[in-house]
């Protein structure tokens, strides 16, 4: 099994990646949360790989984090689920987002996950429950008066079309006392100046 891979990024084509690891070129898929980290081509990268072999070949899924990877398997597990669908998961949602979704039982924020249906969403919401890691660097923002108004102004600015990782840099700097409109409008000011 393939577990990991440290070599030289070759080619980016969203969401396959080309890592060359002495002369042999890898590809793999990655979560649009993955692809958005990766560095620029002909840098070094290393990443968690999920090696899965079927019948018509061998396929490898790569990964930043071990959380991510577990999550990716975790979601194989579910059964209608396969490497498909578990991307379009973690492209969607980071480790952290779909957590929360899960104890919450939010089936809206996976339905606006492209291919997963209300019915998908919520077997992923009741398969899932009690088995995903608990997101170390998840999305408690500072700023925000509790961690429903920091989700609350971090999924406004994704849906702004804005990353994940500026969308959290610009919640650091936000008083504990605005209110999520505010603290949406503060944190675009933000942005504005990066």
């Amino acid at each position: 099994m393939i577990a990991r891979l440290a070599g030289r990024l070759v080619e980016k084509n969203p969401p396959q990646i080309l890592i060359d690891v002495g002369g042999v070129g890898y590809e793999a898929n990655v979560p649009m949360s993955t692809f958005y980290n990766l560095p620029a081509l002909g840098e070094p990268v290393t990443l968690l790989m999920h090696h899965a072999v079927r019948e018509d070949g061998h396929f490898l899924y790569g990964f930043f984090t071990a959380d991510e990877r577990a999550v990716f398997r975790q979601l194989l597990k579910i059964s209608g689920v396969g490497a498909r669908i578990a991307l379009a998961v973690l492209s969607g949602l980071s480790v952290a987002d779909l957590s929360a979704a899960v104890t919450r039982q939010e089936a809206g924020r996976l339905t606006n996950i492209p291919g997963i249906g209300k019915k998908t969403a919520e077997r992923l919401l009741l398969e899932l429950k009690g088995k995903l890691p608990t997101a170390t660097g998840g999305l408690h923002v500072s700023g925000a008066t509790d961690a429903g108004q920091g989700d609350d102004v971090l999924n406004a600015l994704l849906a702004l079309g804005y990353h994940e990782k500026e969308a959290l840099a610009a919640l650091k700097n936000l008083p504990p006392d605005l209110s999520t409109s505010d603290g949406i409008r503060q944190a675009l000011k933000t942005l504005g100046k990066f």
